[in-house]
């Protein structure tokens, strides 16, 4: 057997990790790109291990990005993301993954594909997936971007250099509007063999859909294990986020939006309580402010998707809507509790003649380079 030999960066970024190409290393042609990803990530694998590829057997590790010269003029470089089915042959565009948005400020850096810094960088990076601009700063060592530091957070081992991500006019990135449901807080979705669910739909970074746990029949602190084995409740959740997908002008019809699994993400919100981390360890509810269990790409998220954590937390800070009833307000960062531990969101809201404006959510996170060399497609 014959291979096509590619060159490729294997990343971590948060609690994510991808295949990161640079944009001239693959075909001009894209439509040649979604055989190549698969071929790659070991897809589609009705096992769900993906044994065959790079892939790790769940949406959050079963993801490529490909970052090149910036199309727009305020952007140092253009990054596209692609989230890889595991047991399909989904090849998805239609969202941005915030925890990879993460290493690609790093990666283009020390690829030489940005201009160099002393002591700090600030990439500012063109998602093409939502058109939004992301601005990475990082600290800077001996020419390339730091890797060891004090920063640790939940869900990753050991601790880093921080990454302060700062999403610059999130809201509208995948509808175009920051509430898409005709501009309210709150809406009634019905629900096939559900019946009337009231949720908030919102767009901020990625469009996400949030829901109280007893419409669903939870109280929200179950682990991810266990929701993904109750297969009415993943029933539920899916028919939930496919009227909201219809709801938000994402697609067209329930079944359209079957096709379109990584938005809008679909996930219970709620209030400080006492629950049980995956480590065993107590999260104690006045260490968060408000709690979530998400689901991404059909399985239940053992963290919380970055971007989904920074729709939540423009959310919470949306008057009248249902996690910012939910949640503690305070002056400082929005603390989300999820179930590995936390994810520290800082969000800013304006009003704008009467109309809500997300001016930006930030985060800080971590990243790795794990491994570069080649993938080695056969022919």
């Amino acid at each position: 057997m014959s291979y096509t030999r590619i060159p490729c960066t294997f990343m971590r970024g948060g609690t994510s990790n991808a295949l990161v190409f640079r944009r001239g290393d693959l075909p001009n042609d894209e439509s040649r790109w979604p055989a190549i990803f698969l071929a790659a990530m070991g897809s589609p694998d009705p096992n769900k291990r993906q044994l065959d590829g790079m892939g790790g057997g769940i949406s959050s590790l079963s993801k490529v990005c490909v970052v090149g010269p910036p199309s727009r003029p305020d952007a140092d470089v253009d990054y596209s993301f692609y989230q890889i089915g595991v047991a399909d042959e989904i090849v998805d565009a239609s969202g941005n993954c915030g925890n990879m948005s993460s290493a690609m400020g790093p990666f283009a850096f020390d690829e030489g594909m940005t201009q160099g810094a002393d002591r700090e960088a600030a990439v500012r990076i063109h998602n093409t997936n939502t058109g939004k601009i992301i601005v990475s700063r990082f600290e800077v060592r001996d020419g390339t971007a730091a890797v060891s530091g004090g920063q640790a957070i939940d869900g990753v081992s050991g601790t880093a250099a921080p990454i302060r991500l700062e999403f610059l006019d999130p809201g509208g990135a995948g509808t175009g509007h920051l509430q898409p449901a005709n501009g309210e807080a709150e809406s009634v979705l019905d629900v096939p063999g559900i019946g009337r669910v009231t949720v908030s739909m919102v767009d901020a970074a990625n469009p996400c859909v949030f829901l109280e746990p007893a419409a669903v029949g939870k109280t929200g602190t179950e682990h991810p294990e266990a929701l993904e084995a109750d297969e009415d409740f993943m029933t539920a959740m899916e028919g939930i986020r496919r009227a909201a997908s219809v709801a938000m002008g994402i697609a067209a019809t329930p079944e359209a939006a079957g096709g379109i699994p990584s938005i809008p993400k679909v996930a219970m919100v709620f209030a400080p309580t006492d629950y049980t981390l995956l480590s065993g360890r107590t999260m104690p509810a006045d260490a968060f402010d408000i709690g979530v269990r998400m689901i991404s790409i059909g399985n239940p998220h053992r963290a919380v998707p970055l971007t989904g954590g920074l729709c939540l937390g423009v959310a919470a800070r949306l008057p009248g809507s249902l996690p910012a009833r939910i949640a503690r307000q305070r002056e400082a960062s929005l603390r989300i509790g999820h179930p590995s531990g936390l994810l520290e969101v800082d969000a800013e809201i304006e009003d704008r003649d009467g109309t809500p404006h997300a001016v930006h959510g930030a985060v800080i996170r971590t990243a790795r380079r794990l491994f570069e060399g080649h993938v080695l497609i056969p022919n």
